[in-house]
């Protein structure tokens, strides 16, 4: 069953069965985290890096952000049972779509505060496809934590 996660979305997830998927990926950020000990896996969409930036829109959609999203992400997986150093964190996205001349830099921004997060928590990444002037699409089998990546203008292929 596919359980789609929208933009500023995330959901985590224990049942067999259940695909994790979210679309669209530009200069957002897609993160996959998955402990196979326990099969816990989760995705969280977020699209700007830091919540000071609208602290009224943070309390109400903290996945919006990744510095409220991230850590977000990695409580509701310790809540079904993951280890942090069992997960297997894989990020995506980070594009550079709308903003062809660099101002405003949100997806190098995206992913800085997620690289500066789990520098802090000593979170190793195993898998990434950031950057470029794609859209992508990312998906986690939960039970397996098989992830494909489909990439506009590449197709899709396993991570």
């Amino acid at each position: 069953m596919k359980i789609i996660v929208g933009i500023s979305d995330m959901k985590v997830s224990n049942t067999p069965g259940e695909v994790l998927i979210t679309y669209s990926l530009g200069s957002c950020i897609g993160l996959v985290i998955w402990d196979p000990q326990v099969k816990v896996g989760g995705l969280l969409h977020y699209m700007l890096p830091e919540s000071k930036l609208d602290k009224d829109r943070a309390q109400k959609r903290p996945h919006m952000f990744g510095d409220t999203g991230i850590p977000a992400l990695f409580k509701a997986a310790y809540e079904l049972g993951a280890v942090k150093s069992r997960l297997i964190v894989t990020a995506v996205g980070g594009s550079q779509l709308l903003d062809t001349a660099g101002v405003f830099n949100i997806g190098k921004r995206n992913y800085a505060i997620m690289k500066k997060l789990f520098e802090r928590n000593k979170v190793a990444v195993a898998r990434e496809d950031i950057g470029g002037t794609v859209n992508r699409t990312i998906s986690l089998d939960v039970k397996t934590g098989r992830i494909l990546l489909k990439v506009s203008g590449k197709g899709e292929f396993e991570l």
